[in-house]
């Protein structure tokens, strides 16, 4: 091949044929030859197109180069006027193949034209018509699908089922064909079936799209003790009581009405249980954040004691912040067995702080000031100690030493027989002597035990009693006789 012929040669876009037209190039071969005609199923919906209209027929464009026809009659108004010209675009739906035309149906929009066989086929095809409610029967509604007279349950025309009729008399609803019978004499129609889809459709769209973490914005559909439901539009998210406010006592119904537009944050999504937990907390500040800076260690404080337990009480200091004063710290130099002897629930007093414990949302209380404790010397363990009985409980005896250090004598330790009413034998303000037992120094306190203080003085008299025995015995040149001995230690004791 020379340059001369192969430069010559027509490139692909300036091919031609024989007879002079443009060549199709290979590509559009190629994308024509793989084009397969679009197949429809009954009931498929479609967006419609009208191109042309011819006689009773009005052709769509599907988009592969083919037509679909739908009847005019369809588009007639109640005085036979044709509502439809090329150019109009609206939804049909595919009905079957009739003579090699694909046809297709708008009875969704409800002219008073469609008949009992477009009825009959859009039963077959699964296909919803429009229909308006005019009048309430017995358990149900007659609803007219063009001049066609149907029925409809009560338990078909809204997803919880509609006994107020007066809601939807003179209305137009889609309505899908549930039964059709006796050539029509029978036709059943529900609401209900396609608001269910239409649900369903909404549900799975939300579960593509929603994620933890994901501001969402709903209506309250209801208010419980427990929480909220909030419809998110087609699904419901919980809202748990603890989630919509920081204040911690206050019920859901006394923040939150029904019908209220709220926005919440997504806290857990589990599709598989059909969980969907929000929080309204989320989206405030957290009031613990400038908890440091608010209440510093030694300020006083003023709130309303919310909640008591066996060792102490809560304090409510703002909404979020609670408080505790500890038994301890309720009393005013006295013991106290329960802070409701000092305090109730609802009343407003006057409180300091002591400690702050930002990490495990912790505040320290108390009904005095803090002060720096004194510094109390502690005994040595078998130091024998003077006291008096303050307190009798069922597992010891409490002994007020004069040191003012209070420590306990366990029952075991009372030298007394098993059984024994201590509150008889040992009343308050009694006095006793104990022998120290053990130490704990950390929490200055001290066990104690009046049977090791006895035992200790019997073996402190026998020391005595011999030595005494010892100075006799060398002062007489012999240890003399046993009642010798005793006679001159009783002497020595008047």
């Amino acid at each position: 091949m020379n340059t001369e012929s192969a430069e010559n040669i027509p490139s692909d876009n300036n091919d031609v044929t024989s007879s002079g037209s443009p060549a199709e190039s290979f590509a559009d071969l190629f994308e024509k030859s793989n084009k397969q005609v679009v197949r429809f199923s009954p009931g498929q919906k479609i967006k419609a197109r009208i191109v042309s209209i011819s006689g009773d027929l009005a052709f769509i464009d599907l988009g592969d180069k083919s037509e679909g026809a739908i009847s005019v009659s369809e588009f007639r108004d109640k005085e036979g006027n044709a509502q439809v010209k090329p150019g109009d675009e609206f939804e049909a739906f595919f009905v079957s193949v009739e003579n090699g035309i694909r046809k297709f149906t708008t009875l969704i929009r409800g002219y008073s034209a469609i008949s009992l066989k477009n009825i009959r086929d859009a039963f077959e095809a699964e296909i919803p018509v429009q229909g308006e409610i005019k009048r309430e029967v017995k358990g149900g509604f007659e609803v007219l699908v063009g001049d066609v007279r149907c029925f409809c349950p009560f338990s078909q025309i809204d997803l919880k089922g509609g006994r107020e009729g007066g809601i939807y008399l003179g209305r137009t609803f889609p309505f899908k064909v549930l039964e059709f019978e006796e050539n029509g004499k029978n036709i059943i129609l529900s609401r209900r079936s396609l608001l269910e889809q239409e649900k369903a459709e909404k549900v799975e769209k939300l579960k593509a799209s929603l994620q933890t973490g994901m501001e969402v914005t709903g209506t309250v559909r209801s208010v419980l003790n427990f929480g909220a439901f909030v419809d998110l539009g087609g699904i419901d998210g919980l809202i748990p009581a603890s989630e919509i406010s920081w204040a911690r006592n206050e019920r859901p119904s006394d923040i939150l009405s029904l019908g209220q537009q709220v926005t919440a944050r997504i806290l857990s999504l589990d599709w598989g249980n059909n969980k969907l937990s929000l929080s309204l907390k989320a989206m405030q500040p957290d009031p613990w954040s400038s908890v440091a800076a608010t209440y510093a260690e030694g300020s006083r404080v003023s709130g309303k004691v919310v909640r008591l337990t066996p060792f102490g009480a809560f304090v409510n200091l703002e909404p979020g912040i609670d408080g505790l004063i500890h038994i301890s710290n309720l009393g005013t130099g006295r013991r106290i067995n329960h802070p409701k002897e000092v305090v109730e629930v609802g009343q407003t007093l006057e409180a300091y702080v002591l400690s702050v414990d930002t990490d495990n949302r912790k505040i320290s209380l108390s009904i005095n000031p803090k002060v720096e404790p004194e510094k109390i010397t502690l005994p040595s363990v078998g130091e024998i100690l003077e006291g008096k009985v303050e307190k009798i409980m069922p597992f010891g005896v409490f002994v007020k030493l004069k040191n003012g250090l209070t420590g306990l004598v366990p029952n075991s330790e009372m030298a007394t027989a098993q059984g024994s009413d201590h509150k008889k034998t040992f009343p308050e303000g009694a006095d006793i002597k104990v022998a120290v037992i053990e130490i704990d120094t950390d929490n200055n306190k001290v066990k104690l035990s009046r049977k090791a203080a006895m035992d200790m003085a019997v073996k402190q008299e026998y020391e005595e009693y011999l030595t005494e025995s010892r100075q006799t015995d060398s002062s007489s040149g012999g240890l003399g006789t046993l009642g010798d001995l005793l006679k001159a230690k009783m002497e020595g004791k008047k």
